[in-house]
């Protein structure tokens, strides 16, 4: 079932979750588990991200030194695959253009299509620490919205090489907004432009990045409004669950945390996990009292303190 599809058929809150494969060398069955808490509370869908390799430099024993490049996370399709078939749990498959060619997208689509999921993220994806060398032969997504192209494309049952009598797959395309503007854009004028393109070009719902003020979540829904955006724009939200997240989360992510919830934590530190679990609460009933009833919970590889959030709605 198609993300769009659960959010038009939703008759009351609704629970869509985020989670990050294994680091290599690490198995899946931690993963299994967190899937497994989550599975009671009946999640329309779930995503998993995806990472670009890294490269790295290494000296091995006569002192040569050689570039090495890896996948920190591989997985992804597998997970997918998964959790769509053995837990009967719709999934979100993240899809970056950086790192990627178009034909390896191409494939990658083509492997989701065969496990049965019908549902992807379109991101950029972080910058690589790497110069990634193509053959002449093969293309590029520079930006998400090519991506988003690429998709609409293959609905169409347009391939990148011309196929006799091709089959189209139709993918719910999904696209990432940001409350307080992506960190490379030169306003929130510039960004929601932006975000706009990929939506005309066959995004069908929004997801945006992490928020602890619902005030810059709404301020940003009328934005897109006013400029245009009709489809769905659903809110994402994490936990703060450490005190060293004060830092990590505004520096990795460019969102900025409430003085109130900053002066709290200060305050108790060792508490902090439950000052965040206080917070998201707060901030769960106050967007479903506004309607806004499809939340999505970025929750990587811990479910604990989420659980206990869905069990004060219910």
């Amino acid at each position: 079932m198609k993300v769009i599809e659960h959010i038009e058929s939703a008759r009351g809150p609704s629970f869509s979750f985020e989670i990050i494969p294994p680091s290599r060398g690490r198995t899946v069955r931690d993963l299994i588990e967190v899937v497994e808490t989550l599975e009671p509370f009946q999640p329309k869908w779930i995503d998993v991200t995806s990472h670009s390799a890294s490269a790295y430099f290494q000296e091995d024993r006569k002192g040569v030194i050689r570039r090495r490049t890896y996948k920190k996370r591989p997985g992804t399709l597998g997970i997918c695959g998964i959790i769509q078939n053995r837990f009967r749990i719709d999934t979100v498959a993240h899809v970056l253009c950086l790192g990627f060619s178009r034909e390896e997208t191409e494939d990658a689509l083509i492997e989701l299509n065969y496990l049965g999921v019908e549902n992807i993220l379109a991101i950029r994806g972080d910058g690589l620490n790497y110069e990634k060398k193509y053959s002449k032969e093969k293309s590029v997504n520079e930006y998400a919205v090519d991506l988003v192209n690429q998709c609409s494309d293959l609905r169409e049952g347009k391939y990148l090489d011309e196929i006799t009598n091709s089959e189209p797959m139709d993918f719910c395309v999904g696209v990432s907004g940001y409350p307080e503007k992506h960190f490379e854009a030169a306003n929130m004028k510039t960004d929601i432009a932006y975000l706009k393109a990929k939506v005309d070009a066959g995004a069908h719902y929004i997801m945006t990045q992490m928020f602890y003020d619902n005030a810059r979540f709404y301020q940003f829904v009328k934005d897109c409004r006013e400029a245009g955006i009709k489809v769905p724009i659903l809110p994402g939200l994490k936990i703060l669950r450490s005190l060293n997240q004060l830092k990590s989360i505004p520096k990795t992510f460019h969102v900025d945390l409430p003085n109130e919830l900053v002066d709290e934590v200060m305050a108790s530190p060792e508490h902090c996990a439950e000052i965040g679990q206080r917070w998201a609460i707060k901030q769960t009933h106050d967007l479903i009292n506004n309607g806004h009833t499809n939340l999505h919970f970025y929750v990587m590889q811990d479910a604990h303190l989420v659980t206990k959030i869905i069990e004060t709605v219910r």
